[in-house]
């Protein structure tokens, strides 16, 4: 049973921000694989629900005359994997895509979602955190862009202020062109699991060293996180083992996670630097690199 004392339709983004201003403690619901399932689990704090599911206005994604590509909040996952933008463009987050949920999931769940929902193992959070995107939220006082980490407060906390709907994502032009990336998500069972780990990689080569590199986890803390240390670390390493062993190295010690019923802090951190290595060498290929 799920127990829904009030739930109206939005029309449109305006609509869908006077009527969550109108109902205070109201909360939003698109794909809902996330809010039902706390529904199901008898979360009283989504009793009060806005379905702004299938709005247009939120389900695209395109490239500006500046060369941003822009991603609504309420596009699904499945929109990503077949994007062709994306393919060429940010292949990295067809990695995230594809690695969330099953089919049926993916065909209803939204990035949107997926990052409002707060929690560290959002499979979209590694690979927006290395692409710098930046969130559109809109409200009855207009628009304001967040950047990823300062969207996330913490554990299941976003900086959603009271009647602002998240819109869209953008990931600036110069966040990906001669970039490559890779998403490696660890998980008990090949699908329908929650990530143990995720890495996310973006890199760029110039005169075969690394030019620039960035790296992000999922569950390797309270919320996704970029490793700045080791960031700077490998930076001008030259592509050969040494610098996967320097990356694996560094990311040890840039990293805190804990232990919990899924497995433990030092489990984690093997595959921390494990994962570290294979998407790095994959975000390489990509590049048209291979490890000397």
């Amino acid at each position: 049973m799920y127990n829904i004392e009030f739930l109206k339709r939005a029309g449109s983004v305006e609509e869908a921000i006077a009527l969550l201003i109108e109902n205070p403690g109201a909360r939003l619901i698109s794909g809902g694989t996330d809010v039902l399932i706390k529904l199901r689990h008898g979360n009283t704090d989504f009793s009060s629900l806005i379905d702004i599911n299938g709005l247009p206005e939120l389900r695209y994604i395109k490239k500006d005359r500046d060369g941003n590509i822009l991603i609504g909040s309420g596009t699904v996952f499945t929109d990503l994997i077949e994007s062709e933008l994306i393919r060429a463009e940010i292949p990295i987050l067809k990695d995230a895509a594809q690695s969330v949920g099953g089919p049926q999931i993916r065909n209803v769940a939204t990035i949107g979602g997926n990052l409002c929902n707060g929690v560290t193992s959002a499979d979209s959070g590694p690979g927006l955190f290395v692409l710098n995107a930046l969130l559109t939220l809109r409200g009855k006082d207009g628009e304001r862009e967040v950047s990823m980490p300062d969207f996330y407060l913490g554990p299941g906390r976003v900086d959603l202020k009271p009647g602002e709907v998240l819109t869209g994502i953008k990931i600036p032009a110069k966040e990906y062109n001669r970039f490559f990336g890779y998403y490696f998500k660890y998980a008990m069972r090949q699908a329908m699991d929650i990530a143990t780990i995720g890495c996310g990689v973006s890199l760029k080569v110039e005169n075969d060293r690394i030019a620039d590199f960035r790296i992000s986890y999922g569950v390797a803390g309270p919320v996704p996180i970029r490793c700045p240390e080791t960031e700077k670390a490998v930076l001008g390493s030259d592509i050969s083992p040494g610098f996967l062993e320097k990356l694996s190295a560094a990311v040890e010690a840039d990293v805190n996670p804990r232990t919990s019923w899924r497995a433990s802090k030092e489990f984690r951190i093997n595959l921390i630097k494990e994962l570290s290595k294979r998407a790095a060498v994959k975000a390489l290929n990509r590049a048209g690199e291979e490890i000397k």
